[in-house]
């Protein structure tokens, strides 16, 4: 297991600086003059997130903290925000929620989304009791980036908005023995993967009167005038295909260790579950962190608050009881989130074997969601034609009304080295996946609501109450009420089905404890005794909304303390 680094505050030059506190008036939710201004209109690369990281972690050390669970295969460091107030309490004794966003490369507003949180959570410490009270007893541990390397590719390199999906491993997806034999060539050399057409007597494609860079298909009886030849490319293998296999053609959300299948039954699975190095980190930063009860993953597009089972076959993973919490924050996800919809990935969608979530609920036990960002509902707030996917006619209105046509390039001629006289020309790679930037912030603001209402529902438990009964003798029976104020339990279904995690420990300290209970039914003075270390009670659950009754008998005492000690309720203790 990788060792994880917490970094000391970092300060260096450059930091920007707050505005004059005379210059700004606060909007309500938002933080008046954050120590860390960030510009929430733009994406940032691995070199940004990075320096990001770095400041917020420098502004804010009391509730930020900065370490590495791991380094990607091509070597950068995969950062990882620990938000809490660390003045209260440490972080491994708190309820823990885990988020982290752009798996799949192209899907790049998963980071900017996660950094908000982060960002979020530290600047309006000071002005939101919410806020506050949230940190007190919560932990974030936030991964902006699972797959950085191929981040950087998506921004720097020429792509479409599609691509790539994956991580930097050359893999030979058309099984021909050759790897990347037809790379991306970006023939006019703006950065962005298009299409290309040629004109044709049998084209079945004309331009549209009304907005020459749109592409439509004529009628039935109409006589077309162009058509499509694919993505901008060459053909440099001579196969006839191009850009068929491009660099890291494998899916990283195909990798995880549960109901993991090879590629011929699940297409884009790599060698084995976690045969990925960042999928490898994420597993051993989460098993060395059993504290984590809560998980969101960030992806796009489609407007989509995702959880399992991935696959039809894993369908009894899921029973009733915990179905009944992820349904309660899923549709509480659809009303923070407008035109967002809450989906089961098999049912509604299609068949995911080695999926993150699947892995994060089945093989841990934490309730977790994937939220695919973005949906064309956003574009003019309201449903569109295509059922929360991209329609030309919406894409198309949206980019000349709002976007002025920067999303477009304009059809040009080039002359092809194979096709002859072609034009290059349509969407670009930062547009239809990605949120525009003015509509970025808000969503990510969403998103985050999202993942602190699933945060704060996280158990949160407190000794209710410690009653004492004189038996005499010099014998005192101790009754205490274990409750649970939040929705979801210590232990989800999965996880007390596999015993993933230990039972909580419900202790008394500082007493000579004779013989030690659990409660089950206290109005018939039904009881089941520990006999083995009665002092330390094991308590498989506390139930969410709920409460557990413990019991012990021990010799008069001058006081003591009762403490709860939960994997993922956390640390809570009351004196008597």
């Amino acid at each position: 297991m990788k060792k994880f680094f917490i970094l000391s505050s970092l300060l260096f030059a450059g930091m920007l600086q707050a505005q004059d506190a005379n210059s700004v008036f606060r909007a309500a939710g938002s933080p008046e003059n954050p120590k860390v201004p960030i510009a929430w209109n733009r994406y940032y690369t691995y070199e940004g997130l990075t320096e990001l990281c770095k400041k917020l972690a420098a502004a804010h050390p009391d509730l930020v903290k900065l370490g590495s669970i791991g380094k990607s295969y091509q070597g950068r460091d995969m950062w990882v925000l620990t938000v809490t107030d660390f003045k209260k309490g440490k972080p491994e004794e708190k309820p823990a929620f885990y988020l982290d966003g752009n798996i799949h490369s192209n899907e790049i507003q998963g980071s900017e989304m996660a950094l908000y949180t982060a960002w979020y959570l530290a600047e309006t410490f000071n002005d939101i009791s919410f806020i506050r009270e949230l940190l007190a007893d919560r932990v974030f541990y936030i991964v902006p980036t699972i797959n950085p390397d191929a981040r950087n590719n998506y921004m720097k390199a020429p792509n479409t908005p599609h691509s790539p999906r994956s991580g930097m491993i050359a893999v030979d997806n058309d099984r021909d023995g050759q790897l990347n034999e037809d790379g991306f060539d970006d023939l006019d050399k703006d950065g962005h993967i298009t299409q290309m057409i040629r004109r044709s007597p049998t084209g079945r494609f004309k331009k549209d009167p009304s907005d020459p860079r749109r592409l439509v298909m004529v009628a039935t009886d109409e006589i077309g005038e162009y058509e499509m030849l694919g993505n901008e490319g060459i053909d440099t293998d001579g196969d006839g295909r191009v850009n068929e296999d491009g660099e890291g053609f494998y899916d990283p959300n195909r990798d995880w260790g549960w109901k993991w299948q090879p590629n011929p039954i699940q297409g884009g699975a790599y060698k084995y579950p976690f045969s990925l190095p960042e999928n490898r980190n994420v597993r051993d930063f989460v098993m060395a962190h059993p504290n984590i009860a809560g998980a969101q993953s960030f992806h796009n597009s489609g407007g989509m608050i995702l959880r399992g089972p991935g696959a039809e076959e894993d369908a009894s993973t899921y029973n009733a009881e915990d179905s009944r919490i992820y349904d309660a924050i899923g549709k509480k996800g659809e009303t923070l989130i407008p035109g967002y919809r809450y989906m089961i990935v098999y049912r509604d969608l299609y068949s995911v074997f080695g999926g993150e979530l699947d892995w994060f609920y089945g093989g841990r036990g934490i309730y977790t969601f994937t939220n695919e960002l973005f949906t064309p509902y956003l574009m003019f707030n309201r449903k569109g034609s295509d059922d929360g996917f991209f329609g030309q006619d919406e894409a198309y209105k949206f980019n000349n009304d709002l976007l002025f046509g920067d999303a477009v390039v304009p059809w040009k001629e080039y002359n092809h080295p194979q096709y002859g006289k072609i034009e290059i020309g349509g969407f670009k790679k930062n547009f239809t996946r990605a949120d525009p930037g003015f509509l970025l912030e808000s969503d990510a603001h969403r998103n985050m609501a999202f993942c602190i209402y699933h945060a704060y529902h996280m158990p949160k438990l407190s000794v209710e109450s410690i009653t004492e009964k004189n038996l005499g003798g010099g014998l005192t029976e101790v009754t205490a009420v274990i409750k649970n104020e939040r929705m979801m339990p210590t232990h989800s279904s999965q996880d007390l089905k596999y015993k993933i995690e230990r039972p909580d420990y419900v202790s008394l300290e500082g007493a000579n404890v004779i013989a030690g209970m659990l409660v089950i039914n206290n109005d018939l003075n039904i009881t089941t005794e520990q006999k083995n270390n009665p002092a330390v009670l094991e308590v498989a659950n506390i139930p969410g909304l709920g409460s557990t009754t413990v019991r012990w008998i021990i010799s008069s005492s001058k006081g003591y303390t009762i403490k709860v000690d939960s994997r993922k309720g956390g640390v809570v203790s009351k004196r008597k």
